[in-house]
């Protein structure tokens, strides 16, 4: 890691900012932990690191609005420190950590416990989330003056969805109070019943109890038309149905407040890749993987800005709780250090260009939950990411930065790389680490 101090100049790469609308060859001048300089040339102070980004993308660094990091409370599953680790080593120099901590957090004793293991881990930004109701139990708000206070930036119950619908109404009210976006796990667990996978044929063949994709469109439905009563800010969490992306994009065509994410697993998978991994648990989260018809329908959602970002929902797990039966195995994937490739797929299919790309990872994360960063306008924080999208790559769970190793894309090539990554102008990451 460099001197917090050091002028960095990051000469001869393609510098893609959607926030300035910048696509081409250029030079970044970083000094006293700020953006200075974006231009053709720049000069080269005395003393300055000088790095060659020739033949790759130089981006702000991504913005991951859904990660779990597990501390406090399950440590041996990720912790500050390693989930950060592996954020910088993805590209993502600014996290936001969900509340299902042990204990939740849901008061700012656990907020300022984050706060103070991301300082002393200096990787990425860590930007907590605070529980929307005490004990993600969806009983009795959480105290959101104190946890605005404390840090948090935004409010959820993460995995919980709010099922009471006056519940939720007054959780919109009064995060609209504390100007707090409200981000919201949509799921009718009525619906859901004991399903693991997406109903549907391929739930049929398999022999899996199925999860029907209404039970996150009705979800979305309600809050929809609770936010219009309300005037709240609502962002909706991993978005994976057809029906969700309908409902957004008339939402926001009608001028409501809402922001939505969408995962790369979402985006790319199905429900048939858990018949073609045998079962494989690494293939089981929670929403589940859905049908052609959903994937084509996320890819044109993020394609028109209906889905603003791109968020990992980086879920950590011990071998012991996921190497079990499909149906017994926790729900969740890895996701911090494959994003990028992954989704870059999608661009050399032509389904997504290349600003739209990084705009989701960035900026379009950011502005959700109005958070600094995800710009390299002079003035912004000098978070950077230095990308070779020709860079090919065997995916070893046991090589990565996580504790844990449950990725649907281990023994898989991917193409796509963060090569260096700046937070505050310091270098955090820089490939030759193990992975």
């Amino acid at each position: 890691m460099s001197d917090p101090k050091e002028v960095v100049v990051i000469q001869g790469g393609r510098v893609i900012d959607p926030s300035g609308g910048v696509d081409g060859v250029r030079s970044l001048l970083l000094r006293d932990g700020k953006v200075v300089a974006v231009a053709e040339r720049v000069d080269v102070p005395a003393g300055a690191r000088v790095v060659d980004a020739k033949g790759r993308w130089v981006t702000p660094g991504f913005v991951d609005l859904h990660v779990h990091l597990r501390e406090p409370g399950q440590e041996y599953k990720e912790s500050v420190a390693t989930g950060t680790r592996a954020a910088v080593a993805g590209g993502f120099t600014s996290v936001c950590a969900m509340p299902n901590t042990v204990p939740a957090n849901d008061n700012t004793s656990v907020t300022e416990l984050m706060l103070a293991r991301a300082a002393a881990a200096a990787l990425a930004r860590v930007y907590p989330v605070g529980a929307a109701t005490k004990g993600r139990k969806g009983e009795e708000l959480a105290e959101y003056g104190e946890l605005k206070a404390a840090g948090c930036v935004a409010l959820s119950d993460d995995g919980s969805p709010v099922m009471s619908s006056s519940m939720m109404r007054r959780a919109l009210e009064y995060s609209r109070a504390f100007g707090l976006p409200l981000a919201v796990h949509e799921e009718d667990l009525h619906l859901v019943g004991k399903g693991v996978m997406n109903e549907g044929p391929t739930a049929t063949r398999l022999g899996l109890k199925g999860a029907p994709a209404q039970a996150e469109d009705v979800m979305v439905l309600r809050d929809l038309s609770l936010l219009e009563l309300t005037g709240g800010r609502l962002h909706i969490c991993h978005v994976s149905t057809a029906g969700s992306v309908r409902a957004i994009r008339e939402a926001k065509r009608r001028g409501l407040p809402v922001t939505a994410e969408v995962t790369p697993h979402h985006l790319v998978l199905t429900d048939e890749d858990v018949a073609a991994s045998d079962y494989d648990p690494d293939f089981k989260m929670n929403p589940p993987l859905r049908s052609a018809e959903d994937v084509k329908a996320l890819r044109e959602g993020l394609a028109d800005g209906t889905l603003d970002a791109i968020a990992t929902d980086h879920a950590p797990h011990s071998p012991e709780e996921k190497k079990l039966e499909f149906d017994a195995a926790l729900n969740g994937v890895l996701g911090l250090e494959t994003a990028f490739p992954v989704c870059l797929e999608l661009v050399r299919k032509g389904l997504l260009s290349e600003m739209r790309l990084v705009e989701a990872l960035t900026i379009g994360a950011a502005r959700c939950f109005g958070l600094p960063g995800g710009t390299l306008s002079v003035g912004a924080p000098a978070d950077v990411v230095i990308l070779d999208p020709a860079a090919s790559w065997v995916v070893d769970p046991m090589r990565g930065f996580s504790k844990s190793r449950n990725t649907p894309w281990k023994g898989r090539t991917l193409t796509g790389r963060c090569t260096h990554a700046f937070v505050g102008g310091r270098l955090v990451h820089e490939t030759g680490d193990p992975g």
